[in-house]
């Protein structure tokens, strides 16, 4: 097995992980109070947009030449780390 697709297995781990927290934000979101669930509501769909993102990017990680993986891996980690700061964010914001 390659790095490269134990890369990818990890990234998909952590895809279906968020996956589980923005579950658990949207059953928050409904039981907030009429004006608190528009904001959530937002905070959801760019969580979500972020994830859709990430699972672009090891997509493409996937079809890459072996060459051209390392190359993709930074920008992944950049997305991962914007995501997972936005997950934390919306985490505590809405605890």
């Amino acid at each position: 097995m390659s790095t490269r697709d134990e890369y990818v297995r990890k990234m998909q781990a952590k895809l279906e992980e968020w996956n589980a927290e923005i579950d658990t934000l949207t059953a928050k979101a409904s039981s907030v109070t009429t004006d608190a669930k528009s904001e959530f509501r937002e905070q959801i769909e760019s969580l979500k947009a972020k994830q859709e993102a990430a699972r672009q990017r090891i997509e493409e990680l996937q079809h890459a030449g072996e060459s051209a993986w390392e190359d993709l891996k930074s920008g992944i980690e950049l997305a991962w780390t914007a995501m997972t700061e936005a997950i934390e964010s919306a985490k505590t914001r809405f605890k």
